[in-house]
């Protein structure tokens, strides 16, 4: 006997299944293999690389583009800066931004509003690169290591997002602390942080990922290289390699030779390696915080 929950599967029903799954699979194949494709040029030799047609596997394997990048001068140092701003720079910006957003949403304190208001308008209005280059020099920031990470400790974005999410919980949780006589920093750390976890781990990728990937600045707010970070050392490979590249081309001296170590030295291949260097870490970081991604996006945007 059929139960009664038993729904019959009709032939429209299963061409659908089939054309969905397909449909899927080619969606995830066309995300996916970019990725791959420049991690198997990336392990390819860089004469076989200039010829191209490399698709799904290497056809000279090396580790030449790994080893040629991990053994430049500055490349350790330079890894140890990038670690540390995404460290400092996302947990700074966090904490101060998480208890701003907390102030906004605090009803009884006079100025809650007019503080949002005002952190708003930084969304729209800025001082101009001039005078913001201007303004770290007399507050002697340049040539620091605190210029990555103190200008950027505030963000009006991320202030909404994360006040949104407050406002989103029970006003009661917070309402019969108060009664309790707990103060606000109390039911801030006691409370509202325990429950916020999903958006601070959402936003705490956006952040982390956007210090791993920042250079302007550092080329803009450090010309001595001191405090170089990991993507502005590939930025160098990459040009040095183009440059020695077409001078060693260019040269009439040993032809044969000469070309040959040249095309070694293979920009394709070389661009896919830095791009996997830059790209693992977050690739392998992200799937750990997908899950509060999602829900603190979502959630945070939403009230009600």
């Amino acid at each position: 006997m059929k139960s009664a929950n038993y729904i019959k599967r009709t032939k429209a029903g299963t061409v659908f299944d089939v054309l969905n799954v397909t449909i899927l699979i080619l969606m995830s194949f066309l995300f996916v293999y970019p990725f791959w494709n420049q991690l198997v040029v990336s392990f390819n030799d860089g004469i076989d690389a200039a010829r191209g047609g490399l698709y799904f596997w290497p056809r000279e394997f090396t580790l030449g583009n790994y080893t040629y990048i991990f053994q430049t001068a500055g490349m350790l140092d330079a890894l140890g800066w990038s670690l540390a701003r995404v460290v400092v720079g996302t947990v700074t910006k966090l904490v101060a931004t998480g208890l701003l957003a907390y102030v906004t949403t605090v009803k009884h304190f006079s100025f809650h509003s007019k503080l949002r208001k005002m952190f708003l308008i930084t969304m729209y209005v800025s001082g101009g690169m001039i005078p913001t280059y201007l303004a770290f020099i007399k507050l002697g920031l340049l040539e620091s290591f605190t210029v990555y990470w103190l200008p950027s400790i505030l963000s009006a974005y991320e202030m909404m997002i994360i006040a949104s999410y407050i406002e989103s919980l029970p006003d009661a949780l917070f309402e019969s602390a108060r009664i309790d006589g707990a103060k606000e920093i109390t039911i801030y750390t006691k409370i509202c942080l325990p429950l916020c976890v999903p958006v601070f781990a959402a936003l705490g990728v956006m952040v982390a990922v956007g210090h791993w990937n920042s250079w302007f600045d550092v080329i803009l707010y450090n010309p001595s290289g001191e405090y170089d970070t990991l993507q502005i050392v590939l930025r160098n490979i990459l040009i040095q390699s183009d440059k020695i590249k077409k001078l060693m081309s260019d040269a009439t001296v040993g032809s044969a030779a000469v070309k040959s170590a040249a095309a070694r030295i293979s920009t394709v291949s070389m661009r896919a390696a830095t791009m996997m260097v830059v790209t693992i870490p977050i690739v392998l970081v992200y799937p750990f915080f997908q899950k509060y991604f999602v829900k603190g996006i979502s959630i945070g945007a939403v009230k009600g």
